[in-house]
């Protein structure tokens, strides 16, 4: 069943669906985590219903330039058309694709991308609808391919900020490395009196350098 939820920001609304995968309150801090730099032009790949997209929009409207929402089921794809026409927002569009298939007219476009990607692997999928599976497990984008299509449409010295599960760290440092996006900012996400996940800020071209911040609560 579709429903609206209060953003609690700047008066804005997001469409959900019981029916369908429901974003969890790590998209909430990945939307926090990231800064908003001025004429930002922003991107959320794997975006679901928009949540990580629309939070940080409604957080830094008065500095984006525009955002951008990519994500590959349709059913999704239509719950972020029906929020951004629900506000209102005449700057934020969203595409109906797969990351892979991204055209050229997207490469070094953006100068911030915000990514909540599936955390993991295919052969932890458990039986389920494929709709939730498609966003928790790696069945139709791998993590190397999410990081190598964001640099890719990263301009020089753009930010790809992540949310990613503590047990993957090492591999998703690893790839943002392979592919030149150095990590600058990691906070860890802590819950029930461990770190669980990661939140990562990279920078394409940066230099090295990684400050560790005290990490979030969830």
């Amino acid at each position: 069943m579709k429903k609206l939820d209060d953003l609690l920001v700047d008066g804005m609304k997001i469409y959900q669906d019981d029916g369908l995968y429901k974003f969890t309150s790590d998209s909430v801090l990945l939307s926090r985590f990231a800064r908003a730099k001025k004429n930002e032009i922003a991107a959320d790949f794997c975006a679901g219903s928009g949540i990580v997209g629309l939070h940080f929009y409604a957080l830094n409207r008065r500095v984006i330039r525009s955002l951008e929402l990519f994500e590959m089921q349709k059913e999704l794809f239509e719950l972020s058309k029906e929020s951004i026409a629900l506000n209102n927002l005449i700057n934020v569009t969203a595409h109906l694709t797969r990351l892979q298939d991204i055209g050229g007219e997207f490469t070094e476009k953006f100068t911030l991308i915000l990514c909540n990607p599936p955390y993991f692997s295919k052969e932890k999928a458990q039986s389920e609808p494929l709709c939730t599976a498609l966003c928790k497990y790696e069945l139709a984008i791998t993590l190397e391919e999410v990081v190598q299509i964001s640099a890719k449409c990263l301009r020089f010295g753009g930010r790809l900020c992540m949310v990613y599960p503590s047990e993957r760290l090492a591999e998703l440092m690893y790839l943002l490395k392979k592919y030149k996006l150095e990590p600058k900012r990691l906070m860890p996400v802590a819950g029930a009196g461990k770190v669980y996940s990661v939140l990562v800020e990279a920078v394409k071209g940066g230099k090295a350098g990684l400050k560790i911040e005290l990490p979030a609560k969830n």
